[in-house]
């Protein structure tokens, strides 16, 4: 039997990931998390299923951690895969509290590493982020791209996660396999772009007040497609390296702010007033613009199904529902 144990799984890529993993025969999924950023009821929905498990657990606290997963130890073997979702996905907050990513992003790795290599786990699937390659303007972001230089805790905590893996695939790891995405759009929605904007105008009806002067421009990915894409490299057995980077995006040149307030706004009426800020990114560690190179996953047989502007547009009206129902 294929143990999946997924740490961080009670947040959004998380619990669209683990809806995937159930559907497969013969796999087990134990879900780890400390709810600081996900949901129980993301994950409410698993709780019929006989071959699912829920642990609340703080993954930075190393005691916990050896002595709660005790209890599963029998299940594991050579079939175990370890995904690593667990992270700090609050940018802004990371900014002003670099404690903040160093403990729920730097340290979550460095311990799940320490466990796996005592437990003689060693295949992990990493999720990692553009932000590690910081701001290179319209330089095409590609794997093997020199000077990564974040500008942000977030991307710096990632970064650094990245490198301890690096090192744990020298040491003891058979595989790992990082995934690098951009931003990411979905249900069950606790940031980001959209939600932002759903929630400002719910509160405000009459204007919707845009952080930057929206000409910020990025590349989307619907949470579906990171998930396809996420198990497309898990399954493939054309992975001869040890450590395995990849970027995940959609094929195009992104969709500005601008427009994805103008798609946000479309949603209600009377349509409110956007107002738009004066700064070129909405905060500080916003990389306002970025290429994205997917060539290396792209020659592998994989591509998503939607562009950023189609991401946008299924994101907007599932967030919207979300929020209201969730009132």
């Amino acid at each position: 039997m294929v143990i999946h144990l997924v740490f961080g799984g009670a947040g959004f890529i998380g619990s669209n990931l683990i809806r995937y993993l159930l559907q497969e025969s013969g796999c087990s999924v134990i879900c780890i998390d400390n709810f600081s950023r996900g949901s129980v009821a993301f994950v409410e929905d698993f709780f019929s299923y006989e071959n699912f498990n829920l642990l609340e657990l703080d993954i930075s606290d190393n005691a916990r951690l050896y002595s709660e997963m005790e209890k599963y130890q029998h299940l594991f073997g050579e079939q175990t895969i370890v995904w690593h979702l667990a992270a700090n996905s609050d940018i802004p907050a990371g900014v002003s509290d670099i404690q903040i990513d160093f403990k729920d992003t730097l340290t979550t790795t460095v311990s799940i590493l320490r466990w796996m290599k005592q437990n003689d786990l060693r295949n992990l699937c990493f999720a990692s982020s553009s932000a590690i390659y910081g701001d290179h303007g319209i330089t095409e972001l590609h794997e093997d791209i020199g000077g990564c230089l974040p500008i942000s805790n977030y991307g710096a905590m990632k970064l650094a996660s990245e490198a301890a893996i690096s090192a744990a695939s020298e040491s003891f790891l058979r595989q790992a396999i990082v995934f690098r995405f951009p931003n990411v759009v979905g249900v069950p929605a606790t940031h980001g772009v959209i939600y932002d904007f759903l929630y400002k105008i719910l509160k405000t009806p009459e204007c919707l007040n845009v952080l930057g002067n929206g000409t910020q421009k990025k590349l989307y990915l619907h949470v579906a497609d990171l998930v396809d894409a996420m198990i497309f490299l898990q399954k493939n057995k054309n992975l001869s390296d040890k450590m395995n980077i990849f970027n995940i995006g959609p094929c195009d040149e992104g969709i500005s702010v601008r427009e994805i307030a103008e798609i946000v706004a479309s949603l209600f009426t009377p349509k409110p007033n956007i107002r738009f800020g004066v700064e070129d990114r909405g905060w500080v560690g916003d990389v306002p613009k970025f290429r994205y190179s997917t060539k290396k996953l792209n020659k592998l047989g994989w591509k998503p199904r939607l562009s950023s502007a189609f991401a946008i547009n299924k994101a907007a009206e599932a967030i919207r529902e979300q929020i209201l129902n969730s009132k």
